[in-house]
């Protein structure tokens, strides 16, 4: 058999030279076929069977086409019929004019971003798309992310501007699969299609799949449970009588005890009998004990056949199921914009994990990137919405915004976004550098700051960045110990408890290991895109929250909710004021979790309404409205209660 490809070709005509890009398998029923004549082959693309007589002829490093049937073309050279399976092409053009929107200057940095222009009307072009498909919106409600990415056709000659924005275009993606497939013809194909019917990952599927119900057959097998019990009856049984049989032995053996004490002159004769007495004895108690081991050892032997048959079983799956996932994993080979090839394998040798998690390869970024850089299209930006209802632990809202995730796909995008100009991570840039920490109390033991919003409490793995903890220990350099009682989103404002003693620090944080320090926060909530009705949030009404919350590990810092691995998390609040699209809210958190008040804010099970800018739960603007105004702790030396409060600007 000889290898050609598949191959993208812009417009059908009845006769074209086409370049191909990369290697794709066929199958073919007939191995050895002459000129022109008939045989039934399979694209493992579509799995379509064609049979179909074919005239064509080969052209160096391209194919002649001399005759197609819709997107199919049969070529006959060297007695072997190779199928070809061309795609149609998957760039959307937009429905108005653009013109007047610049484009960016550098691609998307893809966890953290405000979207562009052209990135927003794509967005609602693909959104009209998917509301347009009715047989997907019950699965759709469920909720899915998608994803498109702006793209120019690469021309190696100069164009005029006009001509350059009539080759701006955009591909549209989804993450996962839909409605039970990879394949659908608005969106772009997926790296690797896991899903074709007669492909390595399907088959192998099958035959794990038949493990499983083989090992749910053995373990819920009338006979295996039946044993099961019986053995577990017989050995308590055994227990039982083996106990009683040992306690009336050690009773004769204290009655024999005391004879012997009793008389001092026992003769030779009751000495031996009492000798012979205690062998018997315990002679029987070895039949019995010998007799009960062997009845139980059947028993073990019957069931022991099941529960190895089972643990083997097992142990093939595993394995089986390793070296699939290694298999499947090894054909997602990624490239960049360099033209540089890695599989995920190699990509997540480098990081923390070191093997792909589930799923990774299939976000719908990556799927985007891909086909942009097999087709030769130039990828300007993207954005990634999410379709449907929030899931019950992640908080999702319908059309917003999201950064890609960073568990599956950072590792990913830092390969496959090599050879392009990236926008730098925005919050890497120090927006505070020239402003002085507003101090609002300070004395020989404790200091309260104002943090602004953007400014970290402390510095993450980057050691040199701003953080008040730098401009403290640069502002009190006797000042002993971690400094730092607690913390505030970097988003977050508002007042921040700094130590300068090492004891200090500790009576603090006893404090609020106790939950005896009083904290208030003010933020301002999306009332536009709030789930809950307004009157549901009318001022003056009071409330209490309880969400236990946990990291997400695969998209840090993302916090989710989950009642088996989450941890308490309790927020009290009170509504101040509501205007036509913002609802002006007091908290009172009673535990201090990461993102607490966002998550409690924007989940549907407690406000379900995001905090005004949050956009890793809700939408980007302008800063996060949430601010510190408010703190209460007793004095660690004086032990006078100390009320400090400070005002948002917002």
């Amino acid at each position: 058999m000889k290898y050609l490809g598949m191959f993208y070709k812009p417009e059908a005509c009845f006769s074209a030279s086409v370049r191909i890009l990369y290697p794709l398998p066929f199958k073919c029923k007939s191995s050895r076929v002459n000129s022109g004549s008939k045989v039934d082959i399979q694209c493992p693309k579509c799995h379509v069977t064609v049979a179909k007589k074919g005239k064509f002829r080969f052209l160096s490093h391209s194919i002649h086409v001399t005759s197609f049937n819709n997107s199919r073309i049969y070529f006959t050279f060297a007695k072997v019929i190779t199928f070809i399976h061309i795609y149609k092409p998957m760039i959307h053009f937009f429905k108005q004019p653009i013109s007047h929107l610049a484009l960016p200057d550098k691609f998307t940095y893809p966890f953290h971003y405000t979207p562009h222009p052209l990135c927003v009307l794509a967005a609602e072009e693909v959104k009209e798309y998917i509301a347009s498909r009715e047989e997907w919106q019950e699965e759709l409600a469920f909720g899915k992310m998608f994803g498109v990415l702006i793209v120019q056709k690469e021309n190696k000659q100069e164009t005029a501007k006009k001509e350059a924005v009539n080759e701006i275009g955009y591909l549209a993606a989804f993450s996962g699969n839909l409605a039970g497939k990879n394949l659908h013809p608005y969106f772009v194909p997926p790296v690797y299609d896991l899903l074709q019917p007669e492909g390595f990952f399907k088959i192998e599927e099958e035959q794990i799949s038949s493990i499983n119900i083989r090992i749910r057959e053995l373990e819920n097998n009338r006979s295996y449970l039946d044993l099961k019990e019986k053995w577990k009856t017989e050995t308590e049984q055994a227990k039982a009588i083996l106990n009683q049989a040992k306690a009336e032995l050690k009773a004769a053996k204290e009655a024999r005890e005391i004879r012997r004490q009793s008389s001092s002159t026992l003769s030779e004769e009751e000495q031996a009998s009492l000798i012979r007495e205690s062998q018997y004895q315990k002679a029987e108690y070895k039949r019995l004990e010998k007799k009960w081991k062997k009845r139980l050892e059947e028993f073990e032997t019957e069931t022991r056949h099941f529960e190895t048959e089972i643990e083997q079983l097992k142990t093939e799956r595993k394995e089986r199921s390793a070296a699939l996932q290694r298999k499947l994993f090894e054909q997602f080979r990624m490239l960049n914009a360099r033209g540089e090839v890695k599989d995920l394998y190699t990509i997540f040798e480098q990081t923390v994990q070191k093997v792909p998690p589930a799923g990774a390869g299939e976000c719908a970024l990556p799927k985007l990137l891909q086909y942009a850089y097999l087709h030769q299209l130039k990828p300007l930006a993207m954005a990634e919405f999410w379709w449907g209802d929030s899931p019950k632990n992640e908080i999702r809202h319908h059309g917003y915004y999201y950064p890609s995730c960073k568990g599956k796909c950072e590792p990913i995008l830092q390969h496959m976004l090599q050879g392009l100009e990236v926008d730098e991570n925005p919050l890497l840039n120090s927006i505070h550098e020239d402003e002085e920490l507003e101090i609002v109390y300070e004395d020989e033991w404790l200091v309260v700051v104002n943090k602004p919003a953007g400014m970290l409490s402390v510095p993450g793995k980057e050691e040199d960045r701003d953080s008040v903890y730098h401009r403290l220990k640069k502002k009190y350099p006797d000042a002993t110990g971690p400094m730092i009682v607690h913390r505030l989103d970097m988003a977050t404002s508002g007042l921040l408890l700094v130590a300068k003693t090492k004891e200090v620090h500790q009576h603090l944080q006893a404090q609020f290991a106790s939950r005896s320090i009083k904290k208030r926060y003010v933020a301002v909530l999306d009332g536009a895109t709030a789930t809950v009705e307004k009157t549901a949030l009318p001022p003056g009404r009071t409330g209490r929250i309880e969400l236990p919350l946990c990291l997400n590990p695969l998209d840090r810092p993302r916090q989710i909710v989950s009642r088996e691995h989450g941890k308490e998390a309790i927020t009290e609040y009170r509504i101040i004021s509501e205007s036509e699209k913002h609802i002006r809210i007091a908290f009172y958190p009673l535990t201090g979790r990461t993102h607490q008040l966002r998550v409690h804010a924007a989940h549907p099970e407690g406000l379900g309404c995001p905090i005004l800018g949050d956009e890793l739960y809700g939408k980007k603007a302008d800063r996060l409205y949430l601010h510190a105004e408010y703190i209460e702790f007793r004095h660690p030396i004086s032990g006078k209660i100390l009320r400090i409060q400070k005002e948002a600007d917002f």
